[in-house]
Order: C-alpha cells, then sequence, then structure tokens
C-alpha cells in the first residue's frame, strides 16, 4: 500500500538532535528513545518495545484481541510515511493488572530502526 499524497505531506520531521526510532521502511520517525518504557514485549513478528508515546502513525480500527497477557482492546497503528504497519496502540485492557498499558503504544521491532544521532569528534 503507497501513501497518499495528503499522509506523506503530514510527516512530521523533527526531532534531528534526539535519540529516535524510525521507520524501516521509509525513516519517518516514531518515536524518541526518551519514550521508551520497556523493551520486553512481544510484537506479531516478534519482539516489541512498549512506548509513552509515538509520532508519524495512524490508527487503524479498534479491536479486541486475545495478546499474551489477556484481552484488549487495540487498534494497529500505521506509519504515516508508508502505510506500513508499525504496531498497536492500547485502548483499554481488561485485566487491572495491565491497565497501565492503556493510551501507550507498542512499536514493533523488526518495523523500526534505532537512529542515536551521535556525534564524533574530529
Amino acid at each position: 500500500m503507497s501513501p497518499s499524497g495528503d499522509t506523506e505531506s503530514q510527516v512530521i520531521s523533527t526531532y534531528h538532535d534526539h535519540p529516535r526510532f524510525i521507520c524501516a521502511s521509509c525513516s519517518a520517525v516514531l518515536a524518541l528513545q526518551d519514550e521508551l518504557i520497556s523493551k520486553s514485549f512481544s510484537g506479531r513478528d516478534g519482539r516489541g518495545f512498549l512506548m509513552h508515546s509515538a509520532t508519524n502513525v495512524k490508527l487503524g480500527k479498534k479491536e479486541d484481541r486475545q495478546l499474551l497477557t489477556g484481552v484488549h482492546s487495540v487498534a494497529d497503528i500505521f506509519c504515516m510515511g508508508c502505510n506500513d504497519r508499525v504496531g498497536w496502540h492500547y485502548h483499554k485492557a481488561a485485566d487491572l493488572s495491565q491497565k497501565y498499558k492503556e493510551g501507550k503504544y507498542l512499536l514493533e521491532r523488526e518495523k523500526i530502526v534505532k537512529e542515536n544521532n551521535w556525534k564524533l569528534d574530529e
């Protein structure tokens, strides 16, 4: 699926001097590394990172999904630069012990690249 001219023009390209996670397909910034909560999550295709927030993503349809930790109300998230599915957003958790995930994002490790922006002395 290719991005529409409408969504492609909406990609935010800031955070140049900050360590960030970018889309593996189109390099759109998806989250700042400072927003990382945990690397110990599972996505559909392997490891996942739980994040406080995400940028340059659009929400898919909300649905109840059986995950490893129980039923959660989630919506897939798609990169605004290329429309690739990059993870999901937690809307609601049925189990009280899982409520901390509500409003958070899971980015699939295979869909993102860690960009550190280190500066080397010359």
